[in-house]
């Protein structure tokens, strides 16, 4: 069989976890996929996908043979496209994970002059902002603040995000506005699971800041916390970009703004290949430059 063919069925069954739609989308049969997927078991001496009536699944050995072999096929692609246009251009659609928060008017912006320049790129975001396998479910890149970087992946530093401690301005009325850090404490709090989940903020080393609130409401969605803010549930950190409209409209109000409240690292994090494919490299690229996030976070750093 052909060695190379069975290897491109097997990353496509892989990544898209269906024996019929891989063959319907590579013009061949159910049967024929799965014997290159056997192929391919049968030459490296091991199994590496779990199938049954219902399920497709990879294997250990699976996942750690299809983070190998797939910058390998990225790049024999791109060489082929190459070759045959003299130029190699963006196209195909970039799997994305991001934050919740990040869903707002000036990243769209962004994915707007980007598509603008590249129509040939589709973007598919997936915005629960849950911990992913990036491998496993075929995510190019991922958009993160607090990432804890699985073996093969590697971050890119985009810029830095600045929180600000935020609240409803009938929950201030009612509550009263504290005119020190130490006056929050046990103060309610609408916790980010991923950061603060025991509603405790504390940066600026050992003389630094160290206040307790009382977490009232957890959860990794950053849309939530948001929302129950403005619905004078409690105390939230949110990001200045997330929050700068409902501060503009007084929707919401900062709190102890002459505070310098934690900044985080935005990361771009994809998987640790030799050759990118043009449209996740291209993309990277156009979120550092002049008119990509690295500008936006500056803009409302500086707010």
């Amino acid at each position: 069989m052909d060695t190379l063919l069975s290897l491109r069925v097997f990353a496509e069954v892989a990544e898209h976890k269906n024996f019929s739609a891989v063959a319907e989308r590579l013009n061949i049969s159910p049967a024929m996929t799965s014997k290159h997927v056997k192929h391919v078991e049968a030459r490296v001496g091991a199994r590496l996908l779990n199938r049954n009536s219902r399920n497709v699944s990879l294997t250990e050995a699976g996942a750690q043979y299809l983070q190998t072999i797939r910058p390998l096929l990225d790049g024999l692609s791109e060489a082929e496209a190459q070759l045959s246009t003299d130029s190699l251009s963006p196209r195909g659609t970039l799997r994305m994970s991001m934050p919740v928060w990040m869903s707002n008017p000036a990243f769209a912006q962004i994915l707007a002059a980007y598509h603008q320049q590249n129509p040939y790129v589709t973007f598919d975001v997936d915005l629960s902002g849950r911990k992913i396998n990036m491998v496993e479910e075929g995510v190019d890149l991922a958009l993160r603040v607090a990432f804890k970087l699985d073996e093969g992946l590697i971050a890119r530093k985009l810029g830095e995000v600045t929180f600000r401690m935020v609240a409803s301005p009938a929950f201030l009325d009612s509550f009263g506005r504290p005119q020190s850090p130490s006056e929050l404490n046990g103060a309610p709090m609408l916790a980010y699971s991923q950061v603060a989940a025991d509603g405790r903020i504390k940066f600026g080393g050992e003389n630094g800041l160290d206040v307790k609130l009382r977490p009232v409401l957890v959860s990794g969605n950053e849309s939530i916390l948001h929302q129950a803010a403005m619905a004078g549930m409690g105390f939230a950190m949110v990001p200045s970009w997330s929050a700068q409209s409902d501060l503009n409209e007084n929707r919401l109000q900062a709190v102890l703004p002459k505070v310098d409240w934690p900044k985080l690292q935005l990361q771009a994090i994809y998987a640790d290949r030799s050759y990118l494919p043009a449209k996740t490299r291209s993309f990277l690229d156009f979120l550092a430059g002049p008119n990509g996030i690295t500008s936006a976070l500056r803009d409302f750093s500086s707010t």
